[in-house]
């Protein structure tokens, strides 16, 4: 976790209530039971999800509760279905992609009537030429 720049945590309970009182995070005061851990991201919400689900699988004894993304709560579900996500930068080129696809094809069919137009005008010139 350390090498994606992602905090772990054990807090105590009732400290946890606590601190998050008046926060975004106060919503998930209820899930502050028992053994709890907090994992902070700065970055990218999907790495996160990816990198917890990832140590899930090696290590039994740590359990998903819930989380807080974006100022939203997550059921274990969700964060699972965020998890599966592409990265950050992956949806921006995607984005990027998309916006790019129909102005190229434009200019395509722009360049295509011009590149006709041209081959016309030559083809007309020649024909008159030889008459």
């Amino acid at each position: 976790m350390r090498t994606a720049s992602l905090e772990y945590k054990v807090v105590k309970n009732t400290l946890a209530k606590r601190a998050s009182a008046g926060t975004p995070v106060e919503m998930a005061k209820e899930a502050f039971t028992g053994p709890v851990g907090v994992v902070i991201s700065y970055d990218d919400p999907v790495s996160l999800a990816k990198k917890i689900l990832e140590f899930t699988k090696t290590n039994e004894k740590l359990k998903i509760k819930g989380g807080i993304i974006e100022g939203k709560t997550c059921k274990p579900d969700d964060i699972k279905a965020i998890s599966e996500l592409p990265s950050r930068e992956t949806l921006l080129a995607m984005f990027i992609g998309t916006m790019q696809s129909p102005l190229s094809k434009l200019a395509a069919i722009l360049n295509a009537t011009v590149v006709r137009l041209a081959y016309a005008m030559e083809a007309l010139k020649n024909k008159r030429s030889s008459e």
